[in-house]
This record gives structure tokens, sequence and C-alpha cells, in this order.
């Protein structure tokens, strides 16, 4: 299975630095790539997610570049790691641990090419860890992941009991319906970002993303 995505991998995805992080290539569908506007029923791939850099990964991959010290000598968990970018830029900043987490088999295969063509090491694991307690990791990252009200239910309610742990939550979005005002006001906004006009355009309107630190019980 690796040896088969890998090649389709490269042949549906173009390096691409046109996004918040520019530090970082990552292998993305982009509109030169003809998975881009291909129908559905033409695409290899049943829901290629982890070939897109979602606005909310963006705000905390920007984030951490910009400030080191929130991953740097700490493990990190990057939960729905999707491409692999906030994991990617928390080895990069010199985190102790970093596990890119997706229960997606190709997003953390994708993933891992992402690192190798940026030069980092990083570890990858496709359990699911949202309900558990997470001992091992001090900061978990969470980009795009309020997309649905009803999961976004149950991941907030398990975000909040890891507070109580004295994890640090990082959560990226772009204003996604999930991610309430009810739930905003137990978060500190840490940063707000205007999106590349690539990204506006990919993400139907939004113009600016933002990363939030969720506040502790």
């Amino acid at each position: 299975m690796l040896k088969e995505f890998t090649s389709l991998f490269l042949k549906h995805t173009s390096p691409s630095r046109k996004h918040l992080t520019p530090e970082l290539v990552l292998r993305l569908v982009t509109p030169s790539c003809p998975l881009w506007s291909a129908p559905i029923t033409d695409s290899p791939f049943t829901d290629p997610f982890w070939g897109f850099y979602w606005p909310g990964g963006q705000a905390t991959a920007r984030y951490i570049l910009d400030n080191p010290g929130a991953v740097t000598g700490r493990r990190v968990l990057d939960i729905g790691c999707g491409c692999g970018a906030g994991a990617i830029v928390a080895a990069r900043m010199k985190a102790k641990q970093v596990v890119a987490n997706d229960i997606d088999t190709y997003a953390v295969i994708a993933t891992e090419l992402n690192a190798e063509m940026n030069n980092v090491h990083l570890d990858t694991d496709t359990n699911n860890f949202i309900g558990s307690s997470c001992k091992d990791f001090d900061v978990i990252l969470i980009g795009d992941m309020f997309y649905d009200e009803e999961f976004g239910n149950s991941l907030f309610i398990w975000l909040n009991r890891l507070t109580k742990d004295n994890k640090t939550i990082l959560i990226g979005d772009p204003g996604r319906h999930g991610l309430t005002e009810s739930r905003r006001s137990r978060m500190t906004l840490l940063a707000k970002y205007d999106l590349p006009k690539e990204t506006r355009e990919e993400n139907h309107g939004y113009t600016e993303t933002s990363i939030w630190k969720l506040n502790k019980i």
C-alpha cells in the first residue's frame, strides 16, 4: 500500500509554498494538479483531505513558527494531522517528541513524505486518541477539526478534560460553525492571520484564520 500510495501522491500533488508558512514546502493538491478539478469519480482517492492545507492548520503552524517556546522541549501530539504541517513545525522548533496522528493511514503517509521533504523527523500514529488521557504529551494541536457541531461537542468536552491535567491545547480555526461563541468564550485568542489568496479561494470565502488556547477549567 505504501508504494502504491506514494506513487499516486507524487502524481496528484505539487510542491507548494503558497500558504501562511512559506518556510515549509508541502506537497498539496493545487490548481495546477488535474485532481483539483477532476470529478470525484475520476479521483483515485475517496477523500484526499490530506492533500489540502486547511486554514486552521495554517494558523497552528504559523503560530508555532513565530512562538517556538510553545513547543520547544515539550512532547507534542498533532491530532488529525492531515498534511502534517503542525507536526513538522513542532519538530523543526525542537519539540522533545512529536507524534503526528490521524486515523486515516494515507494522511500519516502524506505527513511522513512532507516531513522528509522538510528534513525533519517525527513519529506517526493511526490510533484514535480522542477520549484518551494523552498522558505522554504536554501539547495537543487541533487544526480545523470543529467542522461539525456534533463532533465539535464531543471534541470540546474531551479537550476540556485534558486542561485539568495541565495540557496545553492549541486550536487553529478559521470560524467553522462547530467552534461556537460559547466555546470561544472558554479560550484565549493568541493570534489572527489574514489568509493568502490561494487559501481564500480554496475555502469558500474564509478571509482569516485564528489560533486559540483553551483555558484551564
